[in-house]
Formats: structure tokens, sequence, C-alpha cells
């Protein structure tokens, strides 16, 4: 976490979070969802504006964090403005290194992977990593080297029922419809 963002939450200790208004698609982008764009519909049917500043994407990706219910975050200077998600909390990005080792895997936000600890297949024929860093899908300009890595025995994959992920491994796909269905 920055330091700025660090010293902005004891400043401010008490900011209400933020739901609704961040989203993180299947490929790793980001979107901002503004009161128009969260009446006309729920992500990812309707995604929003697309952050294409790279400060902006940086700044996200330093500060991107879940809390203790699996609601993915990011920690916007004393607020925690909550992410929707459309898949998982992480995007992997593959790196072929050739047939002697498994190919490098990075997250959407730049983080490496150190140990892939699971692999995964869904109904739909996506294919999805646990690693140390947690539950991720491969981006779908990745599968030649996820599919060379299975070819070569790195990876053994085994079924899994996408709607089923979030709950095996503790995240939270909407924190804003979380929010809403609690009790007031």
């Amino acid at each position: 976490m920055d330091e700025i963002v660090k010293a902005a939450l004891k400043k401010w200790p008490n900011v209400p979070a933020c739901r609704g208004w961040l989203a993180l698609d299947a490929r790793g982008h980001w979107y901002m969802r503004d009161e128009c764009i969260q009446a006309a519909g729920p992500f990812p049917q309707v995604k929003g504006s697309r952050i294409t500043h790279d400060k902006l994407r940086e700044f996200i990706h330093r500060n991107y964090e879940a809390d203790e219910q699996g609601q993915w975050y990011f920690q916007n200077g004393p607020q925690r403005v909550y992410v929707e998600l459309e898949s998982t909390p992480w995007v992997w990005r593959l790196r072929s290194r050739g047939p002697a080792q498994p190919p490098a895997v990075s997250s959407h936000t730049g983080h490496d992977v150190a140990e892939v600890r699971e692999c995964l297949v869904d109904e739909a024929g996506r294919l999805y990593l646990v690693t140390d860093l947690g539950p991720g899908l491969v981006h779908s300009q990745d599968m030649h080297d996820a599919a060379q890595a299975i070819e070569d025995g790195w990876w053994q994959p085994r079924d899994v029922r996408a709607a089923d992920l979030p709950g095996r491994y503790g995240y939270v796909l909407s924190p804003q419809a979380a929010a809403a269905s609690l009790p007031a």
C-alpha cells in the first residue's frame, strides 16, 4: 500500500466505503461505474467506462487488496472502493519459458506468482490457476501457453463449476450485492 494512502487512513479513519463504482473484468481491465451506469444494470452486463490512464491503473494495482470477508477493494486514500468482479480477483498473464519449465505467471496488477497450486477448468472451458496469491482466471490471450504447460505435464486440470469458485476460495463477486442483502 502506498505511504500516502496509509497517511490518509490515519488522518481520516472513518470514511465510509464505496460500492458499485469500480469493476474488474475477466481480461484484467478496470471500469468506472457511475450512478447512471449502475442504474442501467449490473456488472458485467453493463461495464461502464474503461480506465485507460496508466498512472491511475498503477495506483489501483498498488492498493488492491481483500478484506476479511473476501471482498476485494482499492484503497483510495482513506476510502475503500469495493470492486465488482466479473470472474475472479486475479487475472493471470503467462509467459512461456520453454518446455523445460512451466510458464511464468503474473497477475493483471504485475505481481509475480511463486507457486501454482491448482489448475481448474470450468464448464465453459475457462482455465483457472490457484496460486500463492489466490485464485485467478488465465487471460484468454495466454491460452496457447497454458495448453502447452498442460501438454508438457506442468499442470493437471481438474473440473470445477464456475459458480462454485467464490465460495470454495473465499471471495465475493459483488460487494455491492452482498451489502444490499444485509439486514438494515
